[in-house]
């Protein structure tokens, strides 16, 4: 095991950067997951960790070693890909052991890693399998295998839950976690899902056009994103934002949304006039007499939960629901946020202001 170190690290191609000086701690033995929206610079990042990426500055440290210009086979890292890549001539075993053969590992030392890591895995009454007579779970499963045998110090995984249906990768995104609670191994995640981020993370990257707009741990993230770009991200359904503009006399502060007199007299910072968004997740939403108006677009019960789109001034707001209120599309409700639970960002930069 060991840390992964990454400072001003850059990648162009040609006169494009599309990595911009990012500085990166990951501790040894953490689960860091990168996140972000396709061509945000993830997988790049991941790839540049695992060699196959050649970086144009910066500096990459596993451990106490600088692998900038080391070869992946030389870096002691093991990645599991979004495709399974299994040789589908070879047993499960087979394919576990294939990295190891060729090392030229003593025999003994190959089977028993490979056996250990299939107990792990729940793979043993398989080793003697094609990958053909496999379910997509199960050949995830012997990709990961495949990893474990080698011990590597850093794990990386490059959305290996894209190709799985949506029960699978539930059940996959605990194994997966549960299999790091076991060994331990510094791994680095790279997905476009922010539920798998959520759940999986020790902390979370969040980048965006090759840059990192905030790293922090999950429930940070989702509590106190950053700017707009984060708090619209994490979380689903995506967080409401609201464009207004504060109303300030003396101590006291206040907006005023389709009707509803929002009270902000605790935040001091605030201007006469300043023009800002509020942020409010749907969760901080409920029903009354004297909240924000606003229609009834669309219903989307979810059995547990009712998610409630509503249109109000214009735009679309979302509002869960655990009581299975009778709504009906086209009827006029009215809703308050949360006063605890209201986030406040610059309009212009839309940077969370404290």
């Amino acid at each position: 095991m060991a840390e992964v170190t990454i400072r001003d690290l850059r990648k162009s191609y040609g006169a494009i950067e599309v990595i911009h000086g990012l500085d990166i701690d990951i501790a040894d033995g953490e689960f860091v997951v990168l996140v972000g929206p396709s061509g945000c610079g993830k997988s790049t990042l991941l790839r540049m960790i695992a060699g196959l990426e050649g970086i144009s500055s910066g500096k990459i440290s596993i451990g106490d070693r600088v692998v900038n210009n080391l070869p992946p086979a030389e870096r002691d890292i093991a990645m599991v890909f979004q495709n399974y890549a299994l040789y589908p001539h070879k047993t499960v075993a087979a394919n576990m052991a294939f990295a190891l053969r060729m090392k030229r590992m003593d025999k003994a030392e190959i089977e028993t890693r490979v056996a250990r890591a299939a107990e792990v895995l729940g793979l043993t009454p398989y080793l003697g399998r094609y990958p053909r007579a496999l379910s997509g779970g199960q050949r995830q499963r012997v990709a990961m295998g495949r990893a474990i045998v080698r011990n590597p110090q850093v794990f990386l995984f490059d959305e290996p839950l894209s190709n799985l249906d949506a029960k699978l990768r539930v059940q996959m995104r605990t194994e997966i976690r549960e299999l790091h609670q076991r060994l331990s191994t510094t791994t680095v995640y790279v997905t476009h899902d922010q539920i798998e981020a959520m759940t999986m993370a020790d902390k979370i990257v969040v980048l965006r056009d090759g840059h990192i707009e905030q790293i922090g741990s999950p429930l940070d993230v989702y509590d106190h994103p950053a700017n707009t770009f984060v708090a619209s991200f994490i979380g689903s359904p995506a967080m409401n934002m609201i464009d207004t503009m504060v109303q300030r006399n003396g101590a006291e502060a206040w907006v005023e949304v389709e009707g509803a007199h929002i009270d902000l007299s605790a935040r001091s910072e605030l201007e006469d006039r300043q023009e800002i968004t509020l942020g409010i997740r749907p969760e901080h939403l409920t029903l009354s007499d004297t909240g924000m108006s606003g229609k009834v677009l669309v219903i989307e019960p979810t059995g547990s939960e009712i998610h409630v789109v509503v249109r109000m001034g214009g735009k679309d707001a979302t509002a869960i629901f655990r009581t299975r209120h009778p709504f009906k599309p086209g009827e006029a409700i009215s809703l308050t946020p949360d006063p605890e639970n209201i986030h406040i960002f610059d309009r212009e930069t839309g940077q969370r202001l404290t």
